[in-house]
């Protein structure tokens, strides 16, 4: 078959002289397959820098995603930094507290506990960039655990100064009216006998209808006559074992039972009972013993 022969028989212009030109088949054979080879070649040599390219650009793109994440992560870390040293700011505060109001600090070493996080790594099977990320997921996951463990004692803060605040909100602390100390707290000359007996109050004097004022919150747990020779008075129980009494009123504006807060009105000044001249008797009991109002008032007439 490939012996055989194909005749092209070529006739130039009618002047010229024909010819005939015998090729083997295995030529066209062979033609074909060089044709075959050299377009399969091209494809495969086009498909290949193509592809190449192609990578080229993909890998333009990683490289520049690469820098983005990279300035995103130093980024975090200089926020989770930041974070930490306000996590310390926090916990001084806290230490400062517990300091103020004579609260049980925390052992630092309680601060550090804290199980779970990332496992551990061989860190001769990581790259740089696979360090400082195991790295600073371990410093997130300790922030973490111990941000909680600050919340929680904060809370335990809380709780303590609400009590300290709600201890001092029914602690007798302000002048309960106004005008001039007429008269002390201790052993003192009666002015209607003339003895030394004890004066378990101090007196306000001023104008009658001068107002009177709680020194402090608590319940009103008596009005009218309450002892003999404070004429009309008020009890108030403030808890805490704090209790106040206000004599020779001349009027009250409370009932027994009723809440009050500290600078609420509750009575105005008088003359009733036994008295010299319009005041106030104001007196201070702590436990069931009298005790000098004077060292419960904070600030200065």
């Amino acid at each position: 078959m490939f012996k055989k022969k194909i005749t092209f028989l070529v006739i130039p212009d009618s002047s010229g002289v024909s010819r005939q030109l015998r090729i083997p088949v295995a030529f066209f054979y062979i033609a074909t397959c060089v044709v075959l080879f050299l377009v399969v070649s091209s494809l495969f040599f086009g498909a290949e820098f193509l592809s190449a390219r192609v990578s080229e650009l993909a890998l333009a793109q990683y490289k520049l995603e690469n820098a983005r994440l990279h300035e995103k992560f130093e980024q975090f870390s200089d926020r989770l930094s930041e974070t930490e040293a306000r996590y310390q700011s926090l916990v001084q505060k806290e230490v400062a507290i517990r300091n103020l109001f004579n609260l049980p600090e925390i052992n630092p070493e309680e601060r550090q506990l804290g199980v779970g996080g990332p496992g551990s790594l061989d860190p001769l099977t990581l790259s740089g960039a696979d360090m400082r990320s195991f790295r600073t997921e371990v410093q997130l996951d300790q922030l973490l655990r111990l941000s909680q463990f600050e919340v929680e004692k904060f809370g335990e803060v809380e709780r303590s100064v609400m009590k300290v605040k709600d201890r001092l909100d029914h602690t007798p602390s302000i002048w309960p009216t106004d005008g001039w100390n007429s008269r002390g707290f201790g052993v003192l000359f009666d002015p209607f006998t003339g003895n030394e007996q004890m004066h378990y109050g101090i007196d306000i004097a001023n104008r009658i209808g001068t107002p009177v004022y709680a020194p402090a919150s608590g319940r009103v747990s008596d009005v009218g006559a309450v002892a003999v020779g404070l004429g009309t008075a008020v009890v108030i129980e403030h808890g805490y074992g704090f209790q106040t009494r206000y004599g020779h009123l001349s009027k009250f504006l409370v009932k027994v039972g009723q809440k009050v807060s500290r600078g609420d009105l509750i009575a105005y000044m008088g003359n009733t009972g036994h008295s010299t001249g319009p005041h106030l008797h104001y007196e201070v009991s702590k436990n069931g013993r009298a005790v000098n109002p004077k060292d419960y008032i904070l600030d200065k007439m």
